[in-house]
């Protein structure tokens, strides 16, 4: 079967564009666009990698992970220790300013942290904060977390999806206030916030010394949100800006042509998956809640082939519901299934559906063809999947509701390397993403999370993956190889925890 592959978007390139020097070195000003609208810079209400994104530049976290090496290193915490009775002591730096010239302190840690954790907060992650029970004061420039369980991963989370809020600022202005101009403590300050359009970034002149980050070498960030790939292209081809990412694979030789850009590729910590409503959530009569149907949807599409045609760039297909790497993720528990369109065809006339059904396939993902090759494989066996395309938040949203049959998105696990930040996610109990609502898999989730002991991790985190594949819950599609489009004047380094660091860029 021939994959539909999306044509490069390079009309732009006929056009007469002006010389390099439009880049805005000059301005000291670094352009840079993305298509998925943020409609929220907080981190914890929102779970759009690119708030994860803006809220790394706005925002300091209590430790930071290195991106080459994934060493912990201090940050606004000094100094940490785990004690045997499930808690982390944390020694808080001194000296910290936040953007609105308050000084950090151990209150300031101690409201953010217990904010993330009540579950009336309703941030959009509860599993990234569940492990919390509560935070203590327990000096002017100290604090204690105590655990529910033990958390091997407590670092990890702390050092990706924590940020620290100005406590007093947040109280006086609400939460809405904060939404709408935002005060962190990282190496750029938020001057401008025009939510869904475009946020201004400027070098924050008072950043501690000593940061892990760096003082940032470029001045200011203009990011813009535009409605499409196409428009992002269009905009680097005539220089209208001067980054952007996961452009279509079938662009980088084209790109790469043009005197001014350049185009490379670097493998990530996301995994695209297919998300398939077995618990009935769309429907009770939904197809999808029979499990030969939803076999037949993995025998029916050609993951390989995807990756290798798609994706390319070296995007493996995962067999376990995880990325390869993270502690955990036992491909060796996953049942197999091969690309078998017969079987497929098979499976649904015993299902009671030789003459296939109609279902609707909701998507966030900007490369079309990778959801319009899914659609094609399923066509092929008899399964008539609709797409309804979506800008992420608003898609996000309706899955969150229950009204997504097949739902085809991503999941970078905020780049933390442990199952704990995608089993839960996605199966956890009362968890938005969970269409699968198996009280045995949301039981096997929670043992894994619920001790130190790797062993014991590893037994439930076995079984879950042997009953999500068995049960063909949630289909694994291929691992994100993303696509990075330059000015060839950016000095700019890629990492595989797929977390864009402009404030280590700089212009050459």
């Amino acid at each position: 079967m021939k994959l539909i592959r999306r044509t490069a978007i390079l009309a732009a390139a006929s056009l007469a564009v002006a010389p390099p020097a439009l880049a805005q070195k000059s301005a000291d000003t670094l352009r840079i666009q993305f298509v998925d609208a943020v409609p929220n810079l907080d981190m914890y209400f929102n779970s759009q990698r690119t708030g994860l994104i803006l809220a790394h530049h706005a925002w300091d976290m209590l430790v930071h992970r290195d991106p080459a090496t994934f060493e912990i290193k201090p940050a606004l915490a000094t100094a940490w220790k785990f004690a045997e009775d499930n808690s982390l002591d944390l020694t808080i730096r001194q000296g910290v300013k936040f953007h609105d010239g308050s000084m950090l302190s151990a209150d300031d840690v101690v409201y953010t942290i217990n904010m993330a954790a009540n579950p009336d907060s309703k941030v959009a992650t509860p599993s990234n904060y569940a492990w919390i029970d509560k935070v203590e004061k327990t000096g002017d420039y100290s604090v204690r977390i105590k655990m529910k369980r033990p958390t091997p991963a407590a670092l990890e989370y702390l050092a990706m999806v924590t940020p620290i809020h100005p406590k007093a600022y947040r109280e006086k202005v609400g939460p809405e206030g904060f939404a709408a101009k935002p005060v962190g403590a990282g190496p750029y300050r938020i001057v401008k916030n025009e939510q869904g359009k475009e946020v201004v970034f400027e070098r924050f002149d008072d950043y501690w010394a000593g940061s892990p980050k760096g003082k940032p070498a470029i001045k200011t960030l203009h990011v813009r949100f535009v409605p499409d790939l196409a428009t992002e292209v269009t905009e680097l081809l005539a220089q209208r800006t001067d980054w952007i990412w996961n452009i279509n694979p079938d662009q980088i030789a084209s790109i790469n042509k043009m005197p001014h850009l350049q185009a490379v590729r670097q493998e990530s910590m996301r995994v695209g998956y297919l998300s398939i409503d077995a618990a009935g959530r769309s429907g009770k009569d939904n197809p999808l809640t029979k499990l030969k149907v939803r076999q037949a949807i993995w025998h029916a599409v050609d993951r390989q082939e995807m990756a290798n045609k798609l994706v390319q760039g070296g995007s493996r297909v995962p067999p376990a519901p995880c990325f390869p790497t993270q502690f955990g993720c036992d491909a060796d528990a996953a049942m197999k299934y091969a690309y078998d369109p017969a079987k497929a065809k098979a499976l649904l006339a015993e299902a009671g559906f030789a003459n296939g059904f109609d279902i609707e396939m909701v998507t966030y993902v900007a490369v079309t063809s990778w959801t319009a090759a899914i659609q094609n494989y399923l066509q092929a066996v008899g399964i008539r999947a609709k797409i309804t395309q979506m800008q992420v938040a608003p898609a996000i949203q309706k899955s969150w509701r229950g009204e997504a049959p097949l739902f085809h998105g991503s999941w970078g696990s905020y780049s933390i390397n442990d199952v704990s930040a995608i089993l839960p996610v996605m199966f956890g109990k009362d968890e938005n993403n969970n269409y699968s609502r198996d009280p045995e898999l949301e039981k096997l989730v929670a043992e894994g999370g619920n001790t130190s002991d790797p062993a014991v991790r590893k037994k439930a985190y076995s079984a879950a993956i042997k009953l999500i594949t068995e049960k063909a819950y949630w289909l694994p599609l291929f691992t994100y190889v993303n696509a990075y489009a330059f000015a060839k004047q950016l000095d700019f380094k890629t990492y595989p925890d797929e977390l864009p660091r402009f404030y280590l860029a700089k212009w050459k």
